[in-house]
C-alpha cells in the first residue's frame, strides 16, 4: 500500500494545494512572511505523513511523525487566523479551510492511536 492512499494525506495534499493557491491573492508584502508560513506548515502536514508511512514498521517512529504532521496541521489553523486578521480572506473562507484541517486532524488522530491498522 502506498502513502498516497491514506484519506489523510489526500485531503492534507488537497487543502496544501487549496491554501497554495489562495495565498498567491496575499500582498507581495507578505511573500516572507505569512505566505511561506501559511504554504510551509499546510505542506508539512503531509510530507510529515508520507515519512511516517515509510518508517510505520517502528510505532515509537510512526507515532512521532504522525505527532509532527499534527502540529504543522495547528500551525495552518493559526495562520488561517491570521489571514483573517489580516482581511485576506473572508470568515467564511477560514472556517471552510479550517473546518477542511479539522478533518485532517481527526484522521491524523486516529492513525496515531491505532498504529497497528497501518501495518
Amino acid at each position: 500500500m502506498s502513502f498516497k492512499t491514506l484519506l489523510a494525506y489526500q485531503k492534507g495534499f488537497d487543502l496544501a494545494m487549496e491554501i497554495f493557491q489562495m495565498s498567491k491573492n496575499f500582498p507581495k508584502s507578505e511573500q516572507f512572511g505569512l505566505t511561506s508560513q501559511i504554504v510551509r506548515s499546510s505542506r508539512s502536514v503531509c510530507s510529515n505523513i508520507t515519512e511516517g508511512y515509510r518508517k510505520r514498521q517502528y510505532e515509537k517512529h510512526f507515532k512521532s511523525k504522525l505527532s509532527d504532521s499534527d502540529s504543522e496541521n495547528s500551525e495552518t489553523q493559526l495562520w488561517l487566523d491570521f489571514a483573517f486578521a489580516c482581511e485576506y480572506i473572508s470568515e467564511d473562507k477560514r472556517k471552510e479551510l479550517q473546518n477542511k484541517s479539522e478533518e485532517i486532524g481527526k484522521l491524523i488522530y486516529y492513525m496515531m492511536n491505532n498504529p497497528d491498522k497501518f501495518k
